[in-house]
């Protein structure tokens, strides 16, 4: 019998910086050339935490901090791929030049409200901000 399919596992960082917030543009779909939070899929063998300073240093150079979690956003519907579950994390920055690398085409602080994003990264951005620690 085969295993069940079930939803992969992703992380995805909020850093807030004076002008907004750092964004990615993607090199690849799903929704290439549009603004994304940095951010990707879990390695085994690997916690959500450390995926995230990971992913955070391989997309845009910058070196972080885990400040605090977001949330946890599993709509099945949320990524064209397939069904994947992310944890949001909002993040400090402790190092590192802003540049794009990995699967990103640009890196930016941008004003969020300023730029089409793909995914459900508006609603992680409203999540991570409303609180007012960021």
């Amino acid at each position: 019998m085969a295993a069940p399919e079930t939803p992969k596992l992703t992380v995805d960082i909020v850093l807030e910086q004076a002008g907004g917030v750092v964004l990615i543009q993607r090199k690849n779909e799903p929704f290439k050339g549009r603004w994304c939070l940095p951010g990707g899929f879990v390695d085994v063998g690997e916690s959500v935490e450390s995926a995230a300073v990971r992913e955070m240093k391989e997309e845009t150079g910058l070196d972080v901090r885990i400040v605090r979690l977001v949330g946890v956003y599993s709509d099945p519907e949320r990524d064209p791929r397939g069904h994947s579950v992310t944890v949001a994390f909002l993040a400090g920055k402790v190092g590192g030049r802003l540049r794009a690398d990995d699967d990103a085409a640009d890196a930016k602080v941008l004003d969020p409200e300023s730029v089409e994003l793909g995914f459900d990264h508006a609603e992680v951005i409203r999540d991570a901000l409303a609180s007012g620690e960021a």
